[in-house]
């Protein structure tokens, strides 16, 4: 899952980047509400981090001109030092979905965004939206575990990442530059191979020891995740 962190304190910015990542999201970061702002409408996130108190163009601003998006709009968790309860039913108020005083713990942090992310899921209750199902492969998102055929599958951070992405995004043939813009950063370096690495190593895992493959390559354009008649 990719998150965007709008945060001007660069410690605070470059730890939750290094936490959260540690735990498997993609994370990008804006450190002004300019930057944060272009990056939450023309980009594609699962959930934004922001901060109240910014340069440039405030929280509360940027939330103003996010609320009135048609498009499913993701998640924002606010992070701000003003903690009355004036200043949390405004942020509340302006579109925020929930909302954290400084400082905080990062364990709660992670809470937070799971039950956010819960219920954001598209269609069905939250607890279907954490479970995605391919034929007979199934990834349960809340438990972080990969099954194919009630087997456990045992995936890398990166690899359930990408398994997750295409998932998601099941029947769709996904670019190998979409791919490195959802799993890997922005300093992802698309001269390398390590993405058709990754599918390998994927494929060996949750294709190789069954009977029909899942993941396929579609020749000049990219991979897509489908069920294929045999």
């Amino acid at each position: 899952m990719k998150i965007l962190v709008i945060e001007d304190e660069r410690k605070l910015a470059d730890y939750l980047r290094k936490g959260l990542s540690e735990e498997g999201y993609v994370v990008e970061v804006a450190y002004n509400g300019v930057d944060g702002l272009h990056m939450a409408t023309e980009g594609r996130y699962d959930l934004l981090l922001l901060d109240g108190m910014l340069p440039g163009v405030d929280g509360l601003s940027v939330l103003a001109a996010l609320r009135p998006l048609t498009r499913p709009r993701a998640p924002i968790l606010m992070l701000t030092a003003r903690g009355t309860v004036e200043d949390r039913v405004r942020g509340l108020k302006a579109g925020a979905d929930d909302y954290m005083v400084k400082p905080f713990a990062f364990t709660e942090l992670l809470a937070r965004m799971e039950a956010l992310l819960r219920r954001s899921g598209a269609g069905g209750s939250p607890s279907e939206a954490l479970q995605l199902v391919v034929a007979d492969l199934q990834l349960d998102l809340a438990k972080r575990r990969a099954t194919r055929g009630g087997q456990r599958l045992d995936l890398s951070a990166k690899e359930f990442q990408l398994l997750s992405l295409l998932m998601r995004r099941a029947g769709e043939v996904l670019s190998r530059t979409e791919i490195a813009e959802q799993v890997w950063d922005v300093n992802f370096d698309h001269g390398t191979n390590v993405i058709d690495v990754a599918v390998r190593r994927l494929r060996a895992k949750m294709d190789t020891p069954f009977p029909a493959p899942l993941l396929h390559t579609v020749r000049g354009m990219g991979y897509v995740l489908e069920s294929r008649p045999e």
